[in-house]
């Protein structure tokens, strides 16, 4: 019997230490407590803690005081990347041990941390397996479960850069399944398998959110496009998804997951915090009574502010700021792709003045005019601090908008073509480098960098993304830089596809002469292949003095070849060197079935103060 006892123990002991403890622990009963087993000097390893960001973890702090922490997960050994930052004695309580964060996946991490425990000076290494990637798949087409990043302009300054990505893809049978009804309209249909991931500078995976952890094909609540991902000054991301808000800390912690006040619907596009604390976002109503009678749930035409805690601050409504029947430039719209709305039947087509103000057309998420139809389409919000005022990019419009507290429209970024005489008198007028005024043509809509390989300036057209440059801002003059997608430039469709182009593009905005002048452009040079038909961003750098710009959909200019799988999907992700065409680092993004959205940089070392 005592045999038999001693083997049984020799076994346990052996099993114990196959699996890499370094201790034994008491296993209850008689000999006392259970307790989970270290792996290192202090505490269990625990993957992906919070449920939804796969790539990271916690060492346990094992019960210990632990202080001083300094986490480095080491670069992959064929010429990866070392991601080193420090960890606040909060963020150590907060998460119960130490957070690591940038895993490979699908491969043993070496991740090397330093501490205090209990005032002694600790250093060791752990072995952290990291799972592949996995995400929901389409099941043809597909090549990998997220696009492959290849850097095309290395500089090694740019190695440890963080970028997060946000694709959506509209294949997937989980998509798109429902339309509101009652009252009718609405963009409840723009409902898209979402994407977010991260990559550093050599284009390594590093960190990916677990979307089917929020999304629901079943439960209304749950579905829509993620899309507005923006990082708070506390290193939070922030989201939208349809009917719901989200904040997270890159560890994949919730911090608030909310339903939109009951006054709107269908986020989509933007959310950013403002330096009030507050957040600014992108809805719609939920119930709006038009001047005909009818109640109609309109589409991307709505901006939110609320507080902290989810309290409604205000709300812009611009069917009541603008004027929704400006049709000018929503006929000249390439009807085959309509922002997300990717249609091959309909690519190069446009829609005639009768359709679009049809009394008999379709509310919805459809192309037109009036409330409770896509007539504006904003697609970002920003605010200016100076005057307590907002910047919109109204998409169907192709024009960048400020108005204040007040609801009035300060200024107007736009080809004067269709303006009413309300708004005429707030059109900003082009100039020089000389301050001379620019003619844009009879129309006005065509300006001397229309056609020129040489610049000149030019409006934007259906353009993505309006923030104000606060670093270059300054004696009355603000800057700001938009994402010029392309389509309707001129406002026209030109004969052939392939012509069109996208551009990052600088203004400077005299707001008391009501001037505007172009002060930079990137991209024209780029072509068709740089073009982005929908999507895309660009936003100014200030650490290191550079635009950062996501063409997106580069590849989907010829929505039918894309259809038809003759073209693939290529967005670039450049940051180049500001006020320059210097490309400082360039990647592009391979083997995608999904349509890319936006791209944002990330300050890790914020997410852990």
């Amino acid at each position: 019997m005592k045999t038999k006892i001693l083997l049984s123990s020799i076994l346990v002991a052996g099993m114990l230490l196959s699996i890499g403890t370094t201790d034994i622990y008491a296993a209850g009963g008689s000999s006392g407590t259970k307790t989970y087993r270290g792996v290192g000097k202090i505490g269990a390893v625990v993957m992906n803690p919070y449920r939804v960001a796969p790539l990271t973890a916690i060492i346990k702090s094992g019960g210990h005081n632990l202080s001083d922490v300094k986490v480095t997960v080491k670069g992959k050994q064929d010429g990866g990347v070392d991601i080193s930052y420090d960890v606040s004695d909060k963020k150590l309580l907060q998460h119960g041990g130490i957070p690591v964060w940038g895993l490979y996946p699908d491969y043993v991490n070496e991740v090397a941390v330093s501490y205090k425990r209990d005032g002694e000076s600790v250093s060791e290494t752990y072995k952290i397996y990291a799972p592949a990637v996995s995400v929901l798949g389409t099941g043809t087409n597909q090549k990998r479960a997220l696009p492959k990043a290849v850097v095309t302009k290395d500089n090694p300054k740019y190695h440890k850069n963080l970028y997060l990505m946000n694709h959506l893809s509209s294949i997937l049978p989980n998509a798109a399944q429902v339309t509101w009804n009652n009252p009718i309209g609405g963009a409840l249909e723009w409902d898209y398998e979402s994407y977010a991931w991260i990559v550093d500078g050599k284009g390594d995976i590093r960190w990916y959110l677990k979307t089917d952890e929020f999304r629901d094909p079943n439960n209304i609540m749950k579905k829509g496009n993620m899309m507005g991902f923006d990082q708070t000054k506390d290193g939070d991301i922030v989201w939208g998804q349809s009917q719901t808000y989200n904040r997270f800390d890159l560890m994949g912690r919730k911090i608030f997951q909310r339903e939109l006040p009951k006054s709107y619907i269908d986020f989509s596009h933007h959310m950013e915090e403002t330096s009030k604390g507050t957040f600014l976002m992108r809805v719609a109503s939920a119930d709006y009574k038009r001047k005909d009678g009818k109640n109609v749930r309109t589409v991307r035409d709505v901006i939110l502010e609320l507080d902290p805690n989810g309290n409604v601050v205000d709300e812009w409504k611009m069917m009541e700021i603008l004027d929704p029947y400006r049709s000018t430039n929503v006929k000249v719209l390439d009807q085959g792709a309509v922002c997300l709305n990717v249609d091959a039947s309909k690519a190069g087509h446009t829609a005639s003045k009768e359709e679009l103000e049809d009394s008999t057309a379709p509310f919805g998420d459809v192309a037109g005019v009036g409330a409770g139809r896509n007539w504006a389409h904003i697609n970002s919000v920003n605010y200016d601090a100076s005057d307590d005022s907002i910047i919109i990019s109204s998409r169907h419009q192709s024009a960048v908008v400020k108005i204040g507290r007040d609801k009035k429209v300060k200024w107007i970024l736009s080809s004067p073509e269709g303006w009413s005489k309300e708004f005429a008198s707030k059109l900003l007028k082009p100039i020089d480098a000389d301050g001379k005024p620019i003619s844009c043509g009879e129309s006005g809509s065509k300006c001397p960098g229309y056609e020129s390989d040489k610049g000149g300036f030019d409006y934007t057209w259906t353009q993505h993304t309006a923030f104000k440059i606060n670093e270059k801002s300054k004696g009355g003059k603000i800057h700001i830089s938009v994402f010029d997608n392309g389509d309707t430039r001129g406002m026209e469709q030109p004969a052939l596809a392939n012509m069109k182009y996208s551009r990052a593009v600088e203004y400077e905005i005299d707001e008391k002469n009501m001037t505007v002048k172009q002060v930079w452009e990137y991209g024209k040079q780029r072509g068709f292949e740089w073009y982005s038909p929908i999507t895309s961003v660009v936003e100014y750098q200030p650490t290191r003095d550079t635009m950062f710009i996501y063409s997106a959909t580069a590849g989907l200019g010829d929505v039918v070849a894309f259809r038809q799988g003759r073209a693939q999907l290529t967005p670039f992700l450049d940051e180049i060197k500001y006020g320059t065409q210097e490309v400082e680092f360039e990647m592009k993004f391979i083997d995608s079935n999904a349509i890319g959205y936006r791209a944002l940089p990330i300050d890790l070392q914020k997410a852990f103060k």
